[in-house]
């Protein structure tokens, strides 16, 4: 407990060091967010009636595997879940990725455009943003933003501010970027929860109060990092945004075709960028030895990321394996560093550390995300296309930072 406590702080202090303007850091945006954070984790983690909640959500995760699993098994037959042809000689050789568990972001995607278009995730978001003002006195563009990238991408979010993106402040529109890279959308969070499901207990519970709980921690991060200055006033709108559905089944259907797009990006991504690592990985194979195992990427990442592993709780004999998940987060994609995290033996990390993990991993920050957040602000704000690309690099520091700092609170309340 006490060493995850210092962590979190030292990964506070940290992201103070490294601000650029540090004389214009606001202690009530950051005194009111490390306690929004800390309050919102012992409400999601301690409190026996939301852990009941979140227990129940495990039945609807199974509910929409089963929806999916119908589907995907009449289009893509035996690929997909249908009855096999033939006998499996090995158990689970017959499951692919691409056709049993990646098209519950399909599913999930036209689901939460029906979500959306009555009305219910507006007013999910709605309050969040309205706790995030009135507690951390972020503005409110900012805070409807950040709101929002609880539940959907780190592009769709803007998108529900996108008439305001031009006029934000510098440390705003840093903080509506941090934000994207510390959370993740609703559309693989269910995916996320299957992937860990009989690995970590009540999986969908924990990756939905990651998610929750790295928003403040992404907008003290973003503070603290890219401070305004003090003559600057926060902005102050707030947009209530509509869907242009015509109906249900258009909300559907419009859901469905997002989806497709980005399912196609995972599936490329992930192949792209596995390809790469594993030919990076060839030519780190030329060097020598190192303490009898080849020199991988991976193991490099994993000493590099091994003692913010120890910050956040895990023990030492531990990080160099879960730094090395922490690498795989940063240099693929959080999907990858799950899919490895659940396919670890059993004695690798203990349940602790698994669950510490599962909070830190819980964000978009990657070089791969990097691209696509700037393509996509860019595009909403033209004009501020330089500064937005200016900020990438260190959009990526802040979402990394936010969820080891939610690592580490939660390694401090399950401490022993």
């Amino acid at each position: 407990m006490t060493q995850s406590a210092l962590g979190y702080l030292v990964l506070v202090g940290l992201a103070w060091a490294l601000s650029e303007r540090r004389g214009a850091v606001r202690p009530r945006l950051v005194l009111a967010g490390l306690a929004l954070q800390i309050v919102l984790a012992l409400v999601l983690l301690k409190l026996p009636l939301v852990q009941q909640a979140f227990f129940a959500l495990n039945g609807a995760v199974e509910a929409l595997q089963a929806a999916t699993g119908a589907g995907t098994s009449v289009v893509f037959g035996f690929l997909g879940g249908g009855p096999l042809p033939f006998e499996e000689t090995q158990p689970g050789a017959s499951f692919t990725l691409a056709f049993r568990a990646l098209p519950l972001i399909l599913v999930v995607s036209a689901l939460s455009a029906l979500l959306f278009h009555w009305r219910v995730l507006p007013v999910v978001v709605g309050a969040m943003s309205r706790v995030l003002e009135r507690s951390m006195g972020v503005g409110g563009a900012v805070g409807l933003g950040a709101a929002a990238n609880v539940f959907v991408g780190m592009t769709e979010a803007p998108i529900l501010i996108r008439p305001y993106l031009k006029d934000l402040t510098r440390g705003e529109l840093f903080a509506v970027m941090a934000c994207g890279m510390a959370t993740i959308a609703g559309t693989v969070m269910v995916l996320y929860a299957t992937i860990l499901d009989g690995v970590v207990p009540n999986a969908v519970g924990h990756i939905l109060s990651a998610s929750i709980v790295n928003a403040p921690a992404a907008l003290v991060v973003a503070h603290l990092l890219v401070p305004d200055p003090r003559d600057v006033p926060p902005s102050v709108q707030a947009l209530a945004v509509r869907s242009d559905a015509a109906n249900a089944m258009d909300a559907v259907a419009r859901g469905a075709t997002d989806g497709v797009k980005l399912l196609i990006n995972v599936i490329a991504m992930m192949v792209v960028l596995i390809a790469l690592v594993h030919l990076v990985n060839a030519v780190l194979g030329l060097l020598p030895e190192v303490a009898g195992a080849p020199v991988t990427l991976q193991r490099l990442f994993g000493l590099g990321f091994a003692p913010v592993a120890w910050l956040m709780g895990i023990p030492w004999g531990e990080a160099t394996a879960a730094g090395a998940l922490l690498g795989t987060k940063t240099v693929l994609n959080e999907l990858i560093a799950y899919l490895d995290l659940a396919g670890l033996p059993a004695d690798a990390l203990a349940d602790r550390s698994r669950l510490i993990l599962t909070y830190a991993l819980c964000g978009f920050a990657n070089f791969g995300s990097l691209g696509i957040l700037i393509g996509g602000l860019a595009t909403m704000a033209p004009d501020r296309r330089a500064e937005i690309a200016g900020l990438g690099l260190k959009s990526i520091l802040a979402g990394t930072l936010a969820t080891c700092m939610t690592g580490a609170l939660v390694g401090a309340m399950t401490g022993v």
